[in-house]
């Protein structure tokens, strides 16, 4: 539905320190009532553009992590195809 721009972000996993980042707004198939996803997408992908309404199948990773004693809910994009 809709995406950000890239940007670099710091990583310890990734040589050069640094890694692509982006956010990526995916909705569900079957009407205006679907559920929505706000997605991390990292590296290449984070570099990928898709136009507005294009159908994707998507692999997402949901996972928590706690910071100052409040947890997040992190939704991360593994892998998008267009069909």
């Amino acid at each position: 539905m809709a995406q950000g721009e890239a940007q670099y972000v710091p990583s310890k996993k990734q040589d050069g320190g640094q890694i692509a980042k982006n956010w990526i707004r995916l909705k569900e198939f079957g009407g205006d009532y679907e559920d929505e996803y706000v997605c991390a997408m990292y590296g290449n992908l984070a570099l990928c553009k898709f136009a507005t309404d294009t159908v994707v199948v998507a692999a997402l990773r949901f996972n928590t992590h706690e910071a100052n004693g409040m947890v997040f809910q992190d939704v991360i994009a593994n892998d998008m195809r267009t069909i």
